[in-house]
């Protein structure tokens, strides 16, 4: 069931999505050759504990994983989409890394995700990661009132096809509010004028997710919560929680 959220609600989420804007900068900002991934989680737990802020992820099982999220950062490197588990693994110069993250406060969820890359770029990684910032913002811009949650997925899929970019099969973005995950499901494929009704109060994760390769094909890592490319190209994954309003689309998760 899809909830519609009130204005007040909308606003004790926004409080939520500064505490993850935060958590994601202090990890970013620790990101550099040689850190390992598990150090840029304690760097956003660091925050959340400091906010008096939850995490949704820590703990999350949905029906695909045989283990519970183990952490409150998702961190993915290179060829990983999405879902990566922070572990040991160090940092090298050019890694493109993508960091997810929730933070939950006053019992109300906020979820974002950044992409940018370690030490010394390569110039395909930053076309990639422009490319999905741009899908991102296109989705943004198509939140309006009285519009369609396919108006939403076809402008992302339209920056990913011009961009030459594939997108994993069956997974994109999602309602959000008291849970990180409620109804509706936000595709990143979709055709303009169909879906869900956008209104005033809905509040969704909009998130596109570009693989480089151009494929839509993705495995299971064997931790059994990395998506990784099957063709081993790089991949970006960037997130806003936007609000639907009258006034137009409200982002959350800014700083």
């Amino acid at each position: 069931m899809v909830e519609i959220k009130t204005d007040a609600a909308m606003d004790a989420m926004r409080e939520a999505g500064r505490v993850v804007a935060r958590a994601l900068a202090a990890a970013r900002e620790a990101a550099g050759v040689g850190v390992s991934l598990r150090e840029l989680d304690e760097a956003a737990r660091a925050v959340l504990a400091e906010a008096g802020a939850d995490s949704p992820f820590l703990g999350y099982r949905p029906s695909f994983a045989a283990t519970p999220f183990p952490a409150v950062l998702c961190a993915s490197v290179n060829d990983a989409v999405v879902h990566g588990v922070p572990t040991d693994h160090r940092l090298r110069d050019g890694d493109l890394v993508s960091l997810d993250c929730g933070a939950r406060l006053d019992g109300w969820t906020g979820d974002a995700a950044v992409s940018f890359t370690v030490g010394t770029p390569r110039p395909a990684d930053r076309e990639l990661i422009d490319a999905t910032r741009r899908a991102l913002a296109a989705g943004v811009a198509a939140a309006q009132a009285g519009g369609r949650l396919g108006d939403i997925s076809h402008a992302v899929d339209t920056v990913a096809r011009q961009a030459g970019c594939g997108m994993p099969a069956d997974f994109g973005g999602h309602g959000i509010g008291r849970s990180m995950h409620e109804d509706p499901h936000v595709p990143n494929r979709g055709r303009p004028g169909r879906g869900f009704p956008l209104r005033h109060g809905l509040v969704l994760a909009i998130e596109p997710m570009f693989m480089a390769g151009g494929r839509n094909a993705y495995r299971t890592g064997a931790d059994g919560w990395t998506l990784l490319t099957t063709d081993g190209s790089r991949a970006a994954h960037v997130e806003h929680t936007v609000a639907v309003t009258d006034q137009g689309p409200r982002i959350l998760t800014l700083p």
